[in-house]
């Protein structure tokens, strides 16, 4: 077996590790190597033929295709190395990466430092339990997708969609455009998962009904999916008796949620936040195991491609400066806390002694909220506040919080509704 040392290694060709590479690769590393399991560079957009990326990085508005191809192009003139068709089977503590590929067989890779950038996978039909028939006609929206956009082949000609996350709106205006006729959203929650220009623009713009806090209850059909019954639900999302509605379709598109792959990650000792389902990270975007980081939709699932890419290339500064021996990582750490109003925050702790004059924290919110202040607070006392006009799940937002002012153990993000 080859073992084969590296300096930098990154996991996963999507945006993420696209821009990790890059950014790798102009701040002087020239030891980067990208591995990805699929035949081409790119990772999800290839299907995203849709606009609406590339406005905070490029400057202009760019569909999923168009914005892969400006890093990939950037990967060839640079001659950073990729391999495809590349399986990562396992990770280690150590860092050693064992692969199998076509070409070379199996083979390990020693490496010095570790971007993880392997995305995130939507939730099946097996996780939401479903009474019913199993027939033709359930897909996943990510898989619809890639039928239409990719194979060229429409589901079905009548849809219901359980689930408002953005794929799923975006797949409602796309089987649409399509010629078929999507005649409900069904939401569990009794606010939308997806952002709202998606609503206005993929189910408001074409009449498409949104039922919020319903759900669907019973498949109907044996080889083909023939109809569902759908149900209103309660606060403790139960299906209420006797708001059961029956509608007739060929086709079931789910939505219901990313999950980030984080399977390698676990089995290198990486310790997983139960929140995010991804890393938990410092403010350098590095895992509890040294020398590992994460970043993209592994780390937690974005609203923004942009801000995949973003956080990448944070992810492939902090990689680099640990290679050459600038790492500001240490053993002391504040707890960043998700406190009232707060779903969870990335990165979830901050090493005593950073050289940043301010730390950006993610956070998403619990349930939508009105005219509130997002307030960082540390040992009782508020060290930085933000107003905010309204804070929805579906859309992530981050404060700056002024590093000086960190002291104990832990800072206390929390929202408060004025």
């Amino acid at each position: 077996m080859i073992i084969e040392e590296r300096s930098l290694v990154i996991i996963g060709a999507g945006p993420a590790g696209l821009a990790a590479a890059v950014k790798a690769k102009k701040k002087g590393m020239e030891d980067v190597l990208l591995l990805e399991r699929d035949n081409q560079l790119g990772g999800i957009l290839k299907q995203c033929i849709h606009n609406g990326f590339g406005l905070h990085i490029f400057k202009e508005e760019l569909t999923g295709p168009e914005f892969a191809l400006r890093y990939i192009r950037k990967i060839s003139e640079m001659g950073i190395e990729y391999k495809l068709d590349t399986m990562v089977i396992s990770i280690d503590e150590n860092k050693n990466i064992t692969t199998v590929n076509p070409q070379d067989g199996l083979r390990i890779y020693k490496a010095g430092a570790i971007i993880l950038a392997m995305g995130c996978r939507e939730r099946p039909r097996g996780a939401l339990r479903i009474p019913g028939t199993n027939p033709s006609g359930i897909f996943s929206a990510g898989t619809a997708q890639r039928f239409v956009n990719i194979e060229g082949m429409k589901p079905g000609k009548t849809a219901v969609i359980l689930g408002s996350g953005d794929i799923g709106l975006i797949m409602a205006r796309r089987m649409t455009l399509e010629g078929m006729k999507v005649k409900a959203v069904c939401e569990i929650m009794p606010h939308p998962g997806g952002l709202t220009r998606n609503i206005v623009q993929c189910l408001e713009d074409f009449d498409i009904p949104l039922k919020l806090s319903h759900t669907v209850t019973q498949i109907h059909g044996r080889t083909r999916l023939e109809g569902v019954t759908i149900s209103r639900v309660d606060e403790n999302y139960r299906p209420i008796e006797g708001t059961e509605q029956y509608i007739k379709c060929d086709t079931l598109l789910l939505s219901v949620g990313l999950i980030p792959e984080n399977e390698l990650a676990e089995e290198a000792g990486v310790l997983l936040d139960p929140a995010t389902k991804g890393a938990l990270v410092n403010q350098n975007l590095e895992t509890s195991v040294d020398g590992i980081y994460a970043c993209g939709n592994v780390l937690h699932v974005h609203d923004l491609v942009d801000y995949v890419a973003l956080e990448a290339e944070r992810a492939a500064e902090s990689a680099v400066r640990r290679l050459k021996g600038k790492s500001e990582s240490g053993t002391k750490r504040i707890s960043v806390i998700p406190g009232n109003g707060v779903r969870y925050t990335v990165p979830q702790f901050i090493d005593k002694g950073s050289k940043d004059e301010k730390i950006k924290i993610y956070f998403r919110s619990g349930s939508i909220l009105k005219s509130v202040r997002v307030n960082a607070v540390c040992k009782g006392k508020t060290i930085y506040s933000k107003k905010f006009k309204r804070l929805v799940p579906a859309e992530m937002e981050y404060i700056k919080i002024p590093t000086e002012d960190l002291k104990g153990s832990k800072v206390l993000i929390e929202a408060v509704e004025k």
